[in-house]
C-alpha cells in the first residue's frame, strides 16, 4: 500500500457540498482507503482571479492503485461532479490532484509527482501540514514545515481556515 496525498477544491456553490460528495465518492473506491482529512480552507483565487474564492482540503490515503490508475479514478470523480474544464486556472465544481504519492518522483505526459506547484500554494501546504508537519517533500527535500515557512507572509494572508455557516 502507498499512502498519497490528494488535495480537493471548489469554487462553485455548494462548495462544501462538493467537497462531501467527492470525499464520500473517494470512500467508495474499493482501492483506496481514506485516513485522514485536514480542516477545510478558504482562499482567494491564484491566476484567473475574476472569480469566487476556493474551499481546499487535503487527504490522506493508502492505495494499492498505481499513479496513473489513481489519476483515472481523480479525474471520473471530478467529471461525476460536473467539471468542465473552460478556462485554465478557472473556476470548477472540484479539483482533485494527487499531492504526493509516496516518496515517489516521477514526471509523465498526464501527471507529474510531487505536484509541480504544491511548494508555491499555502491551500495545499497548509492543510498537508495538518495531516503531515515533518513529511520530506522529495524534489525538494523539505519537510512541509519548510515549505510552509518559505511562503511569502501575502500568501498567507490570502488563506484562512472555513468556518461553515449554521
Amino acid at each position: 500500500m502507498t499512502i498519497v496525498y490528494i488535495a480537493l477544491g471548489t469554487n462553485l456553490e455548494p462548495r462544501a457540498a462538493h467537497l462531501e460528495k467527492a470525499l464520500e465518492l473517494f470512500r467508495a473506491l474499493p482501492d483506496v482507503e481514506v485516513k485522514r482529512v485536514s480542516s477545510i480552507y478558504e482562499s482567494k483565487p491564484v491566476g484567473y482571479l475574476d472569480q469566487p474564492d476556493f474551499l481546499n482540503l487535503v487527504f490522506e490515503a493508502e492505495t494499492d492503485l498505481v499513479a496513473l490508475d489513481l489519476l483515472d479514478n481523480c479525474q471520473s470523480i471530478e467529471e461525476e461532479l460536473g467539471r468542465v474544464r473552460t478556462i485554465r486556472f478557472g473556476p470548477r465544481t472540484l479539483d482533485a490532484d494527487i499531492v504526493l504519492y509516496g516518496a515517489e518522483i516521477f514526471e509523465e505526459e498526464r501527471l507529474i509527482v510531487p505536484h509541480p506547484r504544491m511548494q508555491e500554494r499555502a491551500f495545499v501546504l497548509l492543510p498537508l501540514q495538518e495531516l503531515n508537519p515533518e513529511f520530506v517533500v522529495p524534489k525538494w527535500n523539505k519537510t512541509v514545515n519548510e515549505l510552509v515557512a518559505e511562503l511569502p507572509l501575502s500568501d498567507l494572508d490570502e488563506i484562512w481556515k472555513y468556518i461553515q455557516e449554521a
